[in-house]
C-alpha cells in the first residue's frame, strides 16, 4: 500500500532518547482530509501527527516515526507523561459522528502492522486519545471498532480480567491520568463499552465489553 509524503514543519527530537512504545489514534474532526493536512502542516497551529488516513484509505506521512510529532498534548499513559516523546500519532479523517470506512480501517491495519514490526509496541499500548487524556479528549470516539483491531492483535482485548476493583483494573490497563473516578469511568466505557451508562457495574470493574 502506497504511503504519500507531505512533510510537516511541526516536529522535534524525541526527548531523553525515548523511542516509540505507544500508538495514539485520533480523529481529525475537520471537513476533509485535505483541510486536516493543511492544519497539521501550519506552523502557527503547532500541531501535527505522524500519519493521516483519509476516508478513501489514502495514507499520508507528515512526520518521520523517529521524530516527536505534536499530537497528544497533556495527559499520560502507564504513569508516564510527555506521551508525544513515546508515541506515534495517527489521525483518521472522521468527524466522530459516523462510522470509519472500510478502506480507512484496512489502511490503519496495514499501517499498524508495519509500525509494530519496526518498534517494540505491545497491542495493549495501541490506544485512543481519550485513553491518555480522559475528560479532555473523546477521540477516536464511540464509532471506532476496537474489537476489529483486537482480533488481529493490533490492539488490546476488549475484555480484560478484573478483581472487582474498578480503579485497580483501569490502572492495570494503563489508564493513569489523574482524573475523577467518574471521568475515568466515562473514558473506559468509551473504549470498552460505549453503549453502557448509569452507575458502575461489575462489567466496568473488569473493563468488560459484554452488554
Amino acid at each position: 500500500m502506497r504511503v504519500l509524503q507531505h512533510p510537516s514543519p511541526n516536529f522535534g527530537p524525541r526527548r531523553n532518547g525515548q523511542t516509540p512504545c505507544v500508538v495514539v489514534i485520533h480523529y481529525t474532526a475537520m471537513q476533509s482530509a485535505g483541510a486536516a493536512i493543511t492544519r497539521l502542516c501550519d506552523p502557527d497551529a503547532e500541531v501535527s501527527a505522524h500519519y493521516l488516513i483519509a476516508m478513501s484509505g489514502e495514507i499520508t506521512q507528515l512526520v518521520q516515526e523517529d521524530q516527536r510529532a505534536w499530537h497528544a498534548g497533556a495527559g499520560q499513559w502507564r504513569g508516564q507523561a510527555d506521551v508525544n516523546s513515546r508515541s506515534i500519532g495517527i489521525e483518521l479523517d472522521n468527524a466522530g459522528t459516523h462510522p470509519f470506512s472500510e478502506p480507512q480501517m484496512a489502511a490503519l491495519e496495514f499501517l499498524l502492522k508495519g509500525i509494530m514490526r519496526r518498534w517494540p509496541i505491545h497491542p495493549d499500548d495501541v490506544i485512543g486519545h481519550s485513553d491518555m487524556a480522559p475528560g479532555r479528549k473523546i477521540d477516536p470516539g464511540s464509532r471506532f471498532d476496537w474489537a476489529r483491531l483486537a482480533r488481529q492483535g493490533l490492539a488490546g482485548p476488549v475484555e480484560a480480567a478484573g478483581n472487582g476493583d474498578f480503579l485497580a483494573a483501569a490502572s492495570d490497563a494503563g489508564f493513569s491520568a489523574d482524573v475523577p473516578a467518574a471521568t475515568l469511568l466515562q473514558a473506559t466505557r468509551l473504549r470498552f463499552a460505549p453503549w453502557r451508562s448509569g452507575p458502575l457495574t461489575e462489567e466496568d470493574c473488569a473493563l468488560c465489553h459484554r452488554v
